[in-house]
């Protein structure tokens, strides 16, 4: 895959980078020549709270977190797509049901040590009211639900937190039954608009809970790439072996930074609010080497340099489908004691927490990368059972890590790397 804006000043040699997207950035005057059109967005709502302020710090902090860890535990060579915020969503809910050393490992790996479950549960209600319908020209949803045995005694308080602040569906249901599979498919499917049909392959019968999260985004590129000028172009692999891809391009200004390590640029959507960050490594760079040590100071530090540029940008178009277990991942993160005998899911059951832990943390995604924009999808499961021209500005032709972020409140919503680009 590859990215190119090519500049009318260049100092330095070709950059290239990383790119996982928080929301904090400025953000892109889009034009109209209808005056019933909405205008750019420019600012939130309203301001956000500490807690909410907290909670987005934290959750972007999970998303280096996990994708590092991810990245880790992957082949180099493969291409990784993951939702932090579905996973957190799913994993938000469960740590409801969660107390001692087990609420306390599934709160530091999420990001948040010390805050308190209530200010948590609120700032996750906060933000999902916020993210939804924040831009008209962007379609994006956020569901949840949980699915529990019906035969278990489970608090009602629990269950209770999950209606009020993740608006989630609440069901019982049949793990015995084979079609129960059927029914959360059913779910997922209608929650991401058909994008992702299946997140479920099987439901042990000792499954006492299912929680699940699901994202559906589509956004329009604010300045679209010329499907006429989308043409083969090479793209150097992390072996050094070149592939083809469909190469698009678009000539116009972008927020974009460049640094020893890496080139940026931010392709808005819609109204302003949503973009899309990639950042390619620098020649002699290496993808995993930049990712290793990129954290939530230098993404804000990549923010705050992001400057507006006028140049060319080539950027492949793509379409992958993901699928995992985050349970290594996650054990890995610090939370392997929610996964274990020793798991302590008292508020969620006072009658069996003893008895309970996770089993599974699933993930499924989809993004289609093309002239028009973007479609993303993310569906998360936890299971819980009884004892997831010019000098180009920039140049993605080597493999590169991109992010779907609200740029207001700073949510990272998608986070990827191409190591190897799948055709579209």
């Amino acid at each position: 895959m590859r990215l190119i804006l090519c500049q009318t000043r260049w100092s330095g040699v070709r950059r290239t980078s990383f790119a996982l997207c928080t929301v904090a950035a400025t953000l892109l005057a889009a034009c109209s020549t209808d005056s019933t059109a909405p205008g750019p967005i420019t600012a939130l709502p309203r301001a956000l709270t500490g807690s909410e302020q907290q909670l987005i710090s934290a959750s972007n902090g999970f998303a280096f977190a996990l994708l590092r860890q991810l990245n880790q535990d992957t082949p180099a060579d493969s291409n990784i797509f993951v939702s932090p915020l579905s996973a957190s969503m799913a994993l938000g809910m469960t740590m409801n049901g969660a107390a001692g050393a087990t609420l306390d490992s599934m709160r530091a790996v999420l990001g948040f040590a010390g805050m308190p479950v209530a200010d948590i549960d609120d700032s996750y209600k906060a933000l999902i009211d916020l993210l939804r319908g924040l831009d008209p020209r962007v379609d994006f949803r956020i569901a949840n639900s949980i699915w529990y045995r019906q035969d278990i005694p489970f608090n009602k308080s629990f269950l209770d937190a999950g209606k009020q602040f993740f608006d989630a569906e609440i069901a019982g249901v049949d793990f015995h039954d084979p079609a129960t599979v059927g029914v959360v498919n059913d779910w997922v499917n209608t929650s991401t608009n058909g994008k992702i049909p299946a997140l479920v392959e099987t439901l042990s019968p000792n499954t006492a809970m299912y929680l699940a999260n699901a994202i559906y985004f589509k956004g329009t590129w604010v300045e679209q790439f010329d499907p006429k000028l989308t043409a083969p172009f090479p793209f150097t692999k992390l072996d050094g072996s070149i592939m083809t891809v469909q190469m698009m391009q678009v000539d116009d200004s972008f927020p974009a930074i460049t640094t020893p390590a890496y080139q940026a640029v931010d392709l808005p959507y819609g109204g302003g609010a949503y973009a899309m960050l990639v950042v390619v490594p620098a020649q002699g760079q290496r993808v995993d080497a930049l990712l290793s040590s990129f954290g939530p100071g230098d993404w804000q530090s990549l923010l705050a340099g992001l400057t507006m540029q006028h140049g060319k940008v080539s950027l492949p178009r793509f379409q992958l489908e993901w699928k995992d277990s985050l349970n290594h991942a996650l054990e890995a993160l610090g939370m392997g004691v929610a996964f274990g005998p020793d798991a302590d899911f008292t508020n969620m059951s006072s009658a069996l927490g003893h008895g309970l832990a996770i089993t599974s943390v699933d993930q499924s995604t989809y993004v289609k990368v093309d002239e028009e924009g973007t479609v993303a999808a993310a569906a998360s499961g936890v299971g819980v059972g009884v004892t997831s021209v010019p000098p180009p500005l920039l140049t993605a032709d080597h493999p590169f890590f991109f992010a779907i972020h609200e740029k207001l409140s700073g949510a990272i919503l998608f986070v990827g790397k191409i190591a190897t680009p799948p055709s579209l």
